[in-house]
């Protein structure tokens, strides 16, 4: 009999340990499989701002799948449909965006767990989740390995953050540094120091009520930062900015000068 897959990720946060990851954000099995084969403590695979469909996101999950690094999937949004598909096709940490309240945060719980705790729909026996059946008595042991992490970027949100670190369930919080700054009024400007003072106050905010801290930085030096906040699941780089770095980098070596984007003239 198949044996559910142990979250040393969940595991890992949840003692407080840092785990370093990265985004996946080309929507390619084959990119994802070469991350998985760097150490990486988690990859995110993004389906909010990449356009990965659900088969994408499979067929990433599948290709992380005999590696050390767990795949976090990010739904477009939390709710019960897309929460439920992402964790019938196996994932087991899922991230998610754009949570305000509270009552959002119970939902979204609500939405990871079988009745009569939750409302997550029963499909095990035809699922990748539970082996296709094979893993006996699936939806029982299924709670013990999920991983549920909300992502708090809004104004509303950080108003709110009190009462949704209150809410059973929830594994860890991770600040989205791009739409926070919108939201605050420095747009574009993560790195402003009023920016910097609230990034930090919330990361202590949120260890100090005893979940895991998240963090995205592709600057070295912000990653650094977030980490002796006490950040400890902190991604350092996204897989397509990476790409287009080492792309240009390379270029660079053999011609004085780049023409951005790669057009041809039209004349």
């Amino acid at each position: 009999m198949v044996q559910l897959s142990k979250n040393l990720f969940k595991q890992a946060i949840n003692c407080g340990e840092l785990q370093i990851g990265l985004w996946l954000s080309s929507t390619s099995s084959y990119l994802a499989e070469i991350a998985a084969t760097s150490g990486y403590d988690w990859l995110l695979i993004d389906g909010e701002h990449a356009p990965n469909t659900v088969q994408d996101i499979y067929h990433q999950i599948q290709a992380i799948a005999p590696y050390y690094g767990e795949p976090v999937v990010r739904p477009v949004e939390g709710s019960k449909s897309q929460i439920k598909q992402i964790l019938d096709i196996g994932a087991q940490t899922v991230l998610i965006p754009m949570v305000d309240s509270a009552e959002q945060a119970r939902q979204v719980v609500s939405a990871m767990r079988y009745p009569p705790e939750g409302v997550r729909g029963v499909g095990a026996s035809v699922a990748r989740a539970a082996r296709w059946g094979r893993i006996e008595q699936y939806m029982e042991k299924a709670n013990e390995e999920l991983c549920l992490l909300i992502q708090v970027e809004s104004k509303t949100a950080l108003d709110n953050l009190d009462d949704i670190l209150a809410v059973e369930g929830i594994d860890g919080v991770f600040i989205g540094p791009a739409d926070l700054s919108a939201s605050l009024g420095y747009p574009d400007n993560s790195n402003h120091p009023a920016m910097q003072h609230e990034i930090e106050h919330c990361i202590r905010r949120i260890r100090q009520a005893g979940k895991a801290a998240g963090f995205l930085a592709v600057d070295p030096a912000m990653a650094k930062k977030a980490i002796e906040w006490g950040a400890n699941f902190v991604a350092v780089g996204v897989d397509t900015m990476l790409y287009t770095s080492a792309l240009d980098e390379r270029l660079s070596l053999f011609k004085a000068d780049i023409q951005s984007g790669g057009q041809k003239s039209s004349y």
